[in-house]
């Protein structure tokens, strides 16, 4: 089986080689940066690329402790199921850093009412965004994985997500 990895003129082109509609998300994201091959080098050579903010897709920063309080566990399979199901979009794990980033459409940071418990990163900001193959929960990875061409999150469903954590942790609801 080719995972498109040892074809390095898929690099050059800009091209990313990933079998399925997994390929298609990815090139789609690297579309953020001016150079597409800039992203498709960096998750190849790094396994993350840095990508700007606010053109394509913005980000929600959650801290583990709310995503945790909004689902209900920690366990970090119960949290990637409810997530994938509750969000429906991809959203990158950071383990060391114990946040989650759900990918949204773009939104004006000012007009999102949860900054203070999950800020929306955006226009000037950057966000390190995890190769295909990063799916195992250690370091920067996908908890829920892009699964269609600009496929987001949409914003309500991360803002319901956030105020569920919000009243949890805050003791306003049980």
């Amino acid at each position: 089986m080719t995972t498109g990895r040892e074809n390095s003129g898929a690099l050059s082109a800009g091209i990313c080689e990933f079998p399925t509609l997994t390929s298609a998300a990815f090139d789609w994201l690297a579309r953020a940066q001016a150079e597409p091959r800039q992203a498709h080098q960096e998750w190849e050579q790094g396994g993350a690329a840095l990508l700007p903010l606010g053109s394509r897709f913005n980000a929600v920063r959650l801290s583990a402790p709310l995503v945790h309080a909004s689902i209900g566990s920690t366990d970090l399979d119960t949290v990637t199921t409810a997530l994938a199901e509750l969000l429906d979009g991809p959203v990158i794990h950071n383990g060391p850093q114990r946040t989650y980033h759900a990918l949204v459409e773009p939104y004006p940071p000012a007009k999102w009412g949860y900054a203070g418990f999950a800020p929306m990163l955006g226009i000037g900001q950057f966000l390190s965004v995890p190769a295909a193959d990063r799916t195992d929960p250690t370091g920067l990875h996908w908890a829920v994985q892009p699964h269609t061409v600009g496929g987001l999150c949409a914003v309500p469903a991360v803002a319901v997500l956030v105020d569920l954590g919000r009243q949890r942790l805050m003791g306003t609801l049980r």
